[in-house]
């Protein structure tokens, strides 16, 4: 099963697909890493956005996509933009897709009871994919997916 592991910072959203296969973990290359929400902000830009986003899913045959839940309030909370883009993730139609939110209190605990089986550099990702790999292993590793 592919997983879609997301972080939503801005008007962007930074995608990490990670492949669990009989328990072992391998990383699909992909072209693209980050989507992004035009600075207008048009509900004809949100659309774009969301149609982009499950063309991608389906590109890459993504059953479930993990999403690094951000705080509504406080030092950590998130920006209205990327609560416009979680919205369009979830709201996506059809039902092949399924999108999970993961707070950070249980991405610590999983990674605490399931270490990361290699160092993050040897991956071969971006660094600003960091977030977005980390929350598609807890994903994996949770036994939400």
């Amino acid at each position: 099963m592919i997983i879609c592991g997301v972080e939503l910072t801005g008007s962007d959203a930074v995608v990490c697909f990670l492949n669990l296969d009989q328990g072992q973990f391998s990383l699909p290359d992909s072209k693209v890493r980050k989507l992004t929400l035009k600075k207008n902000h048009t509900r004809e830009d949100l659309r774009d956005f969301q149609t982009s986003f499950a063309e991608l899913m389906a590109e890459y045959g993504v059953k479930k996509v993990a999403i690094k839940e951000r705080m509504p309030k406080g030092k950590f909370a998130g920006g209205a933009i990327s609560f416009k883009l979680e919205a369009a993730i979830q709201l996506i139609p059809g039902k092949y897709l399924k999108v999970s939110l993961y707070p950070p209190a249980l991405i610590k605990s999983t990674l605490a009871a399931n270490p990361l089986p290699i160092d993050f550099a040897d991956t071969g990702l971006k660094m600003f994919q960091e977030a977005a790999f980390v929350v598609a292993y807890a994903a994996a590793k949770s036994g939400q997916a």
